[in-house]
């Protein structure tokens, strides 16, 4: 059994276990690939883990909504798919295997070995090739290792910059994340899955991010939103403003008469867009006028004179 630590969780995805992509989008294998695309948004903001916060129903839904568009949404993993069905990522090693078999079997003279499996799983077949003819001929196949799905959890701080982080799955492994990843993305790192059989090639590690954001801001994309308070006279009178920044302080001229839910928009200092050095969204600032409290007598005059004025 794989490691566990507190930052970092996974499961092995078994290649054995048929899951059928054009089901978990609802869609059936006629889909276009606007339909697919149309389905993939659909689901994964109804079931995104923001939109379903401690349900891990909807959270082991969004990872398959991920999976299933990536291999339906790829020209070439989805013909592969609707040809090999639950062992598509097998099928270049059964094409070649099958077709050693089949030159084996005509060379010795054997009449009985047909080219079509007829209807035979491709599974029992890669089974049979370990155990069966081509073993005996000495030509075991390569097979890849078993892909794994991981998850890294991480503060919105820590995706706002680029770092190193080192995870643990059956070995230390140190990556570099970009600044910009996104709750519920997934990340492929070639290699780090399970070891493959046979000399075959290692498997991959999908990674999937879980960030959450213990800060004042929200984050929708590479923007970010938050709540700025003003006292009623600088509303009034306009004046200047320090505000928070994510990444540090700004100062804003506050126009007179500013009403309550005014927003205003700092250009450049929202998120930073992922893989593209030096490029960041918008902040946007809603202004909440605060009215004052525990007026004098002086005060409360003041604005009675005004309240006549009208």
């Amino acid at each position: 059994m794989l490691p566990k630590n507190e930052y970092f969780g996974y499961k092995r995805q078994s290649h054995m276990e048929f899951i059928d992509y054009y089901k978990i989008l609802e869609l059936n294998k006629s889909a276009t690939d606007a339909d697919i695309k149309k389905a993939y948004r659909k689901l994964a903001r109804k079931h995104h883990p923001d939109l379903n916060p401690n349900d891990a129903a909807a959270k082991a839904k969004f990872q398959q909504i991920n999976e299933a568009n990536e291999v339906l949404s790829d020209p070439e993993k989805r013909k592969k798919y609707d040809t090999y069905g639950k062992d598509w990522q097998h099928g270049e090693e059964y094409e070649k295997a099958r077709q050693q078999q089949q030159r084996q079997y005509s060379t010795s003279g054997d009449q009985g070995y047909s080219s079509s499996t007829g209807g035979e799983d491709f599974s029992d077949y890669f089974e049979s090739l370990f155990g069966g003819a081509g073993s005996r001929r000495g030509t075991r196949p390569k097979f890849r290792g078993q892909d794994i799905q991981a998850e890294l959890q991480m503060s919105l701080r820590d995706a706002y910059t680029t770092h190193q982080q080192t995870i643990k799955v059956d070995k230390n492994i140190r990556l570099t994340i970009a600044a910009g990843v996104e709750n519920g993305q997934t990340i492929k790192i070639p290699g780090h899955g399970g070891p493959g059989a046979n000399g075959g090639p290692n498997g991959d590690l999908y990674l999937t991010f879980n960030i959450t954001n213990d800060t004042k801001f929200k984050r929708d994309g590479n923007d970010l939103f938050a709540t700025v308070e003003i006292d009623l006279y600088t509303a009034l009178l306009g004046g200047e403003l320090m505000v928070d920044t994510f990444d540090g302080k700004a100062k804003l001229t506050v126009k007179e008469e500013t009403q309550n839910g005014t927003k205003v928009k700092l250009k450049g200092k929202g998120f930073p867009v992922y893989k593209k050095e030096g490029e960041f969204g918008d902040l946007y600032l809603t202004y909440q006028v605060k009215l004052p409290t525990n007026l004098t007598e002086e005060e409360k005059e003041l604005f009675r004179k005004l309240a006549n004025r009208k």
